[in-house]
């Protein structure tokens, strides 16, 4: 019954997120938050298996345009939901997702100022951000997504992926 549950659930989810408008506001905060991490996720693997510089700094602006809003609006939206509920498992769990963020932005940082992304210093910061980025995805997936299905009903997980949304485009990307 679970599988059935889950297959509906994924069913849903796709097909909110490729409805032919375009929207997908009307989704569920942990759907939305699941899209945007395998894009990003496949950006991060089309990064490290590239040897081409023009194209990995193509990939490399994309990663940063994706994953700077989504970052500032999900700690705002997400974990700062999860802060406030006054448990400290959850509590932690929301301060370990602002440091991994911190540390992501600061890898961005670094390989921002790599001028030649065909080279090995490139190469090495491109698999450092693609690793960090699995392991915090997978701990937040686990971790803080069952403190949300927890804490939140339906509704004010929809609820909360429209201010997601609306933070999104609020984050100024840095150059």
């Amino acid at each position: 019954m679970e599988l059935m549950d889950s297959l509906k659930k994924t069913g849903r989810a796709v097909e909110r997120a490729f409805m032919p408008t375009g929207k997908n506001a009307d989704m569920d905060i942990l759907d939305k938050l699941k899209l945007e991490h395998d894009e990003v996720l496949d950006l991060l693997a089309d990064l490290v298996d590239s040897d081409n510089a023009r194209e990995r700094k193509a990939i490399f602006k994309k990663i940063k345009s994706a994953l700077v809003p989504h970052e500032r609006a999900e700690e705002k939206v997400v974990y700062d939901a999860i802060i406030a509920q006054k448990d400290r498992s959850q509590q932690v769990d929301g301060e370990e997702g602002y440091l991994e963020h911190d540390l992501a932005d600061k890898t961005l940082v670094t390989m921002g100022k790599i001028a030649n992304a065909g080279s090995p210093e490139f190469t090495a910061a491109a698999k450092v951000l693609k690793e960090l980025l699995e392991h915090h995805i997978r701990e937040e997936e686990r971790n803080i997504w069952r403190d949300v299905r927890d804490r939140f009903d339906a509704d004010e997980r929809m609820a909360m992926n429209h201010r997601f949304e609306a933070a999104k485009k609020k984050v100024r990307i840095p150059a």
